[in-house]
Order: structure tokens, then sequence, then C-alpha cells
């Protein structure tokens, strides 16, 4: 850029090599103080400027005064952020006193106007940031006078003024768009129609006005430029990427002044349609349902439309991909927004089958992003049964990718839909039976998933659940030698491995031991201050239980001999799992039982607690100690209410899968956790029937 005043071209590093602003001029220049400055900057006035406000400190020299000869090169003084003086005075204020000051400072150091500060920012661009619309306005009248005449010199200096650019690419216009003055915005572009085009590479005024979702500045833009602007933003980006992510006004206004928005693509090669489908469950726009409750909202999606919009204005934006091959229908899937799914596939049935740089269709990415709903939809679809088998590029379906993630959520739709086949096999030859099992750890949670009697129940890896799954549908391997397989793809034990079975078995131990001495420690205790306290010495029976002999005294006492029993039985085997010296097998058999005992053991004190309060509450609060006995069991039931809940989402899918047999079988392992699980209920009120009759 070329000095308004001198003519000569401005140099970049003046702020770096200038000596320090003066501290008075700093002061006068940010109050606007235009006595001041003229003071400062008057020969033979210098040492008497203001001699009231200089207040003498003792055993501290005064600062000296510049001399005559430097008040000329007090302007030549710059911040730390390499702001001048006029810098100074055209972002702190925007009154008379402001803009005669800048004048002051002017008249004496034109070439101040066009230079840049430390990040390329010249005065022009700090009044345009600080909305100081008469400092904007009076240091573009001042560039003018600075111009001359003749020879279009002041034209042209206004022109390089306002087209001045800081390290960021940006003009005095960006600023006036980022703090949404339109006034400013209005000034700068009366002055030069063709500003809204500058910089020809990077972030455009219009961009950075959709972005910030101020529409009546991109009309301003649009019209004071007479549709000559630039529509451009950063990484290849265009103004409709931004307006797609914030609002449907600003969208359709730009579509309407330029349709071929929509074809252009950014540097990853998306396009607008591309980002709007990523948002379209995340952007939402408020409603108050009442200004009386302001905290209370509801939210309604709004780039659902906008979409719509796209794919409207273009169809074959749909058809575009992106450079890793993802079609704007993969993108849906990848951020689970369905409702846009089912737009594609109503509008462009054929788009189910579009495939990305790596062979997916929509239903792998919805599949391996874990989007659930989007699964769903696919798979209770009748019309998406062609796609269901198709493989990718690595031979996996949609059931494979689900087998690998050990999504339940995903696996249990597909599983259930007969359309999709289980023998279909991948590059390496292998079924979604032969990846269920390569997939599983060897270790502790590959062993309960493995035991047929309670530890397959008590596990609750997902993987180990889809094995099992797909072992009872009767689903078939990979045509090849087991043991060829085996010895391939399943995992087995090596002697790093078994280092951390044992740190891991270590750690259970230390956090299950502390629960099962807690238990033991409270039912001892318990056994000795029994509920209703003790008959008098002096009395019949003496020392003896007050409500020995009723029903629910009789059951809390084994409640709690069982919790004791069963958490001291924990407590021992426990003591082995935690002995390195233990060969490991026989460690993991102690702490598989030491882990039956102590789920036993804290079902029991918790009907121990319900029927001790029973006990003592039931003549005088019989509704209370009700409530007690119903709300307790939800400590029991909530233990295992996850893995109840896998086996009654896995029940339909089976049923449909395989038939009866297997299901029956599935019922068969729910009533066998139920009764490891709540035996000891069986046990606690079973011996209190029978004690009640003896």
């Amino acid at each position: 850029m070329m000095h308004p005043s001198t003519g000569q071209p401005c140099n970049p590093s003046t702020s770096e090599i200038a000596p320090a602003m003066h501290p008075k001029l700093l002061m006068a220049a940010r109050l606007g103080d235009t006595q001041r400055l003229k003071d400062l900057l008057s020969e033979g006035r210098v040492a008497a400027a203001h001699p009231d406000f200089i207040v003498p400190v003792e055993g501290v020299a005064p600062t000296p005064r510049p001399s005559a000869a430097a008040a000329e090169l007090l302007l030549q003084g710059v911040t730390v952020e390499g702001d001048s003086a006029l810098h100074i005075v055209a972002a702190c204020g925007d009154c008379e006193e402001f803009v005669a000051s800048a004048k002051v400072i002017h008249d004496r150091a034109g070439h101040l106007l066009g230079m840049p500060n430390r990040n390329g920012g010249t005065p022009l661009h700090r009044a345009a940031r600080a909305g100081n619309a008469r400092m904007v306005s009076h240091l573009i009248d001042l560039a003018k006078i600075g111009g001359g005449e003749g020879h279009g010199g002041e034209a042209r200096l206004v022109t390089e003024l306002l087209r001045a650019e800081n390290k960021l690419r940006e003009t005095a216009l960006h600023e006036a768009v980022r703090v949404g003055n339109e006034g400013i915005v209005a000034r700068l572009m009366a002055e030069d129609s063709e500003l809204a085009a500058f910089p020809r590479d990077g972030a455009s005024p219009l961009y950075l006005a959709a972005m910030l979702e101020e529409v009546g500045i991109a009309r301003l833009l649009h019209h004071m430029s007479h549709g000559n602007l630039s529509y451009a933003g950063p990484n290849g980006q265009n103004a409709l990427h931004a307006a797609v992510l914030r609002s449907k006004v600003m969208t359709m206004m730009l579509l309407g002044w330029n349709k071929g928005l929509t074809e252009q693509r950014d540097h990853d090669g998306c396009t607008p349609l591309h980002f709007a489908i990523s948002q379209v469950d995340g952007q939402s726009s408020r409603i108050s349902i009442c200004s009386k409750f302001p905290w209370i909202r509801f939210t309604t999606s709004t780039t659902k439309g906008i979409t719509l919009l796209l794919v409207q204005t273009d169809p074959s934006s749909a058809y575009q991909p992106d450079h890793n091959g993802s079609f704007p229908i993969h993108v849906a899937a990848a951020v689970g927004a369905n409702k846009a799914v089912s737009t594609f596939l109503g509008m462009f049935p054929d788009s189910a089958g579009l495939c990305d740089g790596n062979g997916r269709t929509f239903l792998h990415v919805a599949v391996d992003r874990k989007r659930c709903s989007v699964v769903k939809h696919a798979s209770r679809t009748p019309s998406l049964g062609w796609i269901l088998n198709m493989q990718d590029s690595k031979g996996n379906t949609a059931l494979h990718l689900a087998v690998m993630s050990g999504d339940t959520e995903t696996f249990f739709p597909l599983f259930r839909n007969r359309q999709v086949r289980m023998d279909l096999t991948n590059n390496n030859g292998q079924t979604c039976r032969d990846l269920s099992l390569s997939d599983i750890p060897p270790g502790l949670s590959y062993k309960w998933g493995q035991n047929k009697s309670i530890l397959f129940l008590l596990a609750q890896n997902p993987k180990q659940m889809i094995h099992r799954a797909l072992s009872r549908a009767g689903e078939s391997h990979g045509v090849r030698r087991w043991d060829q397989f085996e010895e391939q793809y399943v995992l087995q034990p090596r002697r790093e491995d078994e280092d951390k079975e044992s740190e891991k078995l270590n750690n259970s131990t230390q956090t299950l031991g502390i629960s099962s001495v807690l238990i033991a420690t409270v039912t001892f205790g318990a056994a000795f201050a029994l509920p209703g306290g003790y008959v008098a010495d002096d009395h019949a029976n003496g020392g003896t239980p007050t409500l020995a002999g009723r029903y629910s005294f009789e059951a809390f006492v084994m409640a709690n001999a069982l919790a004791f029993i069963c958490s001291s039985l924990g407590t021992v085997g426990l003591m082995y799992s935690g002995i390195t010296t233990v060969d490991l097998p026989i460690r993991q058999r102690h702490f598989l039982r030491s882990l039956f005992f102590v789920s036993s053991s804290l079902t029991s004190l918790v009907a121990a607690f319900a029927l001790g309060t029973y006990t003592v509450l039931a003549q005088v609060a019989h509704k209370t100690a009700v409530a007690v006995c119903v709300i307790i069991p939800v400590v029991v039931i909530y233990r295992s209410f996850g893995r109840f809940q896998k086996m009654y989402e896995l029940a339909g899918p089976l049923y449909v899968r395989a038939g009866i047999r297997p299901l029956l079988k599935l019922m068969k392992d729910v009533l066998t956790r139920m009764l490891r699980l709540y035996w000891p209920f069986i046990v606690i009120f079973g011996w209190a029937a029978c004690a009640g009759h003896a």
C-alpha cells in the first residue's frame, strides 16, 4: 500500500524498528485530548505542557520531556502491538475530540494513515473494528486530502487505503462486518463499490456475513456492489458452505443470487450439501413457549429444510462425492440423520447403492458409526433388501461390521432380518460367526463367556453375546480347516497376556475384597444388635430377642446369616485369587467363585435391611414398612437390569432367525441367571416359613 500523503510504499516492518511510544503521547491519544496533543507536538511548548499533571515522586527522577527538536519524532513511536498514535486515536473514540485529534496527528505525520501495525492493520482497520463510524468517515476524508489533485491521485490513494489487507488477508470492510455495523459497511462500499470482491483469495466479506448470520449486511454488500462481489471463503469454501450451517434465510438469499454455489467444492471436495447434512440433527433454533418462563425452550430442526432446499435447487449435488468418495447420503448416515437418509432415498432410490472410496454403502457407514436409528430403518424397509448383503472393498457386509464393532444396537436389527445372509465370507474367508470368535480377547472375560452355567450370564461383553447368538442360530463357519482358522485368527493367550491378566486379577481382587469385607463387618455387627432389643434379665428368657418367633424376624436372622457366610466365603476365595504364586487358572477360578458369593451376600444384605426395617416398623407404621420393602429390591434389580435387557432384545431376533428352540435355550439361560441371582430369597423366606410352622 502507498502512503496517502507521500505517495511512497508503506514499509510493513516500520512498527518493528520504530521506538516505543512516549507515555504522555499514549495518554493523550487514548483520552482524545486534542490540546495536549498540540502542546506535545508544538516546538518550544513541550517543556511547559500541562505542568499540573506532573506528580513528583521522592527518590524517582521525573520522566524527561522531549526537547523541541525531538517533538516531531514523538509520532514515530509505537506501542507493543505496533500501533501508532493514529491507530490509538482511531480505536479509542468517535466523538469530536477524537476526530480533531486524528486531524492533528495526520497534519504532522500523514504517512501514519497507511502504516500497518504488527498485525498488518491500519488505523482504518482499528476504527472499523471499534465501530467508530465518524472516525472511519474522517480517515477516508483525510486520505482524500492527502491524495492531492490531478491524475486520479485522490481516488487511487483512497482505494488503496480501503483495500489494504492485514495479515489475515482482511480489509477494514471485514472488521465492519464482524462488528455488525451497517453504517460503516455502507460508508466503505460507497467509496469503493468493488471492495466486497477483496481479497481475491481467502475469506470474503460476504462469507463472514453469512457465517455471522448478518442478513442485512449481506444484502447491503450485494446491493451496493451491484452483484460484483466475492463469495469465497477459507479452504476453498464459499459463502453457501457457511450459510447452510446458520440459517435458511441466508441460504435462500445466496441461492437466489448464485445457484452455482451448490456445485462448488472445498479443498476436501465437500459441497454445501455435505456441510448441511453433517449438521442436520445438531443445528436447531430455539422457540420460547412463554416470555414469562424464558428458561423453558423447545428445539426444532432448521437444517432439514435447508437440505431439502439444496437438493431441490440442484438435484445433481446428491451425486457429488468428496475426495474420499463419500456422497451426501454417506454423511447423513455417519451423523445418524435418519430423516435426511429417508429424504434421499425417497427422492433418489438408487442412491442407496452409492459406494464411497472403500466400497461402503450408507448402511456400512451407519453400522461403522453405530447409528442404530439408520440401521433399524434400513433393516425394516423392504425396498432396501437389495443392499443388505452388499460387500465393501474388504468383502464385509453390514453384518460383518456390526459383529466387528461389538455393538448390539446395530447387530440385532440386522440379525432379525432374514434377508441378511449369515454365510457370506469376506476377503479373508471369514463369516460373521468366524469374526465374532476372532474378536474375543483371551483372558478372564473370555472364560466368563464360554462357561455354560452362570459365567456366560455374568459376562457383560457384547461381543460374547453376539458370538453366542450366532452360534445358537446355527450359523456356519467359513470353508476351511478349523485348526488352521484357530491358529490364524483366534486370539491365543501369550506370556505378556498372562502378565496383564494377573495384573487385572489383582486390581479386581482388591476392589471386590473391599466390598466383601465391608459386608462381613456389617452383618457381624447386626447379629449382636438385633431389631427390637432383648428381654430384660429379670424376666423369663432374659437376654433373648424380644421379637423372636415372628416370621419377619426369623427371615431377618437368616438373611443376615447368609450375608455373613457368603461374604466370608468370598473373602477367603479372594485371598487365594490375589496370591501371585498360585497358578493363574486356579486364581481365576477362585475369583469367579468369590464373585458369585459376594454377589449373593449383597442380595442377602439387601433382604436383611428390608426385613429388619419391616420388623421394627410393622406394628406402628405398616405402610412405611411396606414401602421400604418395595423400594429396597431396586438395588438387586438394578444390578442385573442391563443383562436382562440385552437378553430381552435378543429374544425377538433369535426367534425370527432360528425359531423356537434357540429361544427356549435363551429362556433357560434367563431362568438360570435369575436362580443364581435370587436364590438367597428362596432360602430366607423358605426357612422363615419352616421355622414358623415348627
